[in-house]
């Protein structure tokens, strides 16, 4: 008897065009969350947490902070790498901006987003000799300066909220 795998559901809001100028906030995860990019250390009464990169956690970021040298209409504004995933606060802006089809509905191969998230796990596992990402990632339309403020304190926040944190773990 065939196991059926099961189905995933797709995270993506439908028909929306992710090449658009704007805000976005970008979760990507290592694969099984295993914690392989800081460790935050610190957290007692007198000892504020303190985010540590771990190899894997400096190759990200020197990755995003060459990204952002190098795409002149895509910039992590805001990010940080956390022990098994990074948040990045991204930013488009591009005012040549024109949909991705002919018929003015997205195209999915042209969508900035998912090329740059693509090409940031593709160019980190070239450094680190494997894949450590999972497959997809959480996004959130920034919709407003009021929630672009929120996400850019959360963002600074995000270290000593660590064991609150949803994709917290203890390994």
């Amino acid at each position: 008897m065939k196991q059926e795998l099961p189905v995933r559901k797709d995270n993506r809001i439908k028909k929306y065009d992710y090449s658009q100028n704007g805000a976005y906030f970008i979760t990507v995860c290592t694969k099984n969350r295993k914690c392989l990019l800081s460790q935050i250390v610190g957290g007692g009464v007198l000892d504020a947490p303190q985010n540590h990169l771990t190899g894997y956690g400096r190759i990200v970021d020197a990755q995003i902070r060459e990204m952002n040298q190098v795409y002149t209409n895509v910039q992590a504004e805001k990010y940080v790498v956390m022990p098994n995933h990074i948040h990045l606060l991204i930013g488009i802006s591009d005012p040549e901006h024109r949909t991705g089809g002919t018929s003015r509905t997205p195209s999915p191969t042209n969508a900035v987003i998912p090329s740059y998230l693509s090409t940031l796990k593709r160019m980190c596992n070239k450094v680190f000799g494997e894949n450590i990402w999972q497959r997809s990632y959480h996004d959130h339309v920034i919709r407003g300066e009021r929630d672009y403020q929120m996400i850019w304190q959360y963002i600074d926040a995000n270290p000593a909220l660590w064991e609150k944190d949803c994709f917290y773990t203890e390994e």
